[in-house]
């Protein structure tokens, strides 16, 4: 007589191995990707704040050239002997940057902050061009964002004599953003990266 063999049940997951191996996966799934957000945070962070330094630093390096170039610069105090007025301290600063004198012509060039706007959670400089012929202004000035997300900006300006100005100090501060340019488009300001300060000086040559 044959003897029969009994074939072992194979025995399969029971509910509770099931939930505690998907709790498991869930964590670390989790885990990962709290890992990965935190990574791609960092990431946009440090680029943000690169992309700003080194467009700002252009943008500075620009206005600096010009107003080493310009020339009757603005504002300027009523007493340039008084402690308490000079250095002036101002959110804008304007200078002659082209004149024709055959033709009467002139281009008064103004660097200035703008306070933020409706809808806006910080300020700008602003480039304004103007032009005069025979004295007097024509058209509307020329106007250029220059760099956006600027939470504040003063122009320190020391006179001599004449007034002359003998230096002026550009201090901005500064917003990371990715969407920075010198033309001055559009920026975000959905970053918490802390804010850059950079500090900018020149002397006007001497016509």
């Amino acid at each position: 007589m044959k003897r029969r063999t009994r074939t072992p049940r194979r025995r399969g997951f029971s509910m509770v191995e099931l939930l505690l191996a998907l709790a498991i996966v869930s964590m670390v799934l989790t885990s990962a990707m709290v890992a990965l957000d935190a990574a791609f945070k960092g990431y946009r962070a440090t680029t943000d704040s690169a992309s700003t330094h080194v467009v700002s630093r252009i943008v500075m390096h620009r206005v600096v050239a010009m107003i080493r170039t310009g020339k009757e610069f603005g504002p300027f105090p009523s007493d340039v002997l008084d402690s308490s007025q000079n250095p002036i301290e101002t959110d804008f600063i304007e200078f002659v940057s082209f004149e024709d004198t055959d033709e009467d012509v002139r281009e008064v060039t103004r660097i200035e902050f703008r306070e933020a706007g409706d809808g806006e959670d910080f300020g700008a400089v602003w480039f304004v061009l103007f032009r005069f012929e025979d004295g007097i202004q024509t058209g509307d000035p020329v106007e250029a964002r220059m760099i956006p997300n600027v939470e504040d900006a003063t122009f320190t300006l020391e006179y001599d004599v004449g007034p002359r100005l003998e230096r002026a100090t550009i201090d901005l501060l500064i917003r990371p953003n990715d969407d920075l340019d010198p033309i001055g488009v559009e920026a975000r300001n959905e970053n918490n990266t802390e804010p850059i300060r950079l500090v900018g000086s020149a002397t006007p040559r001497r016509f």
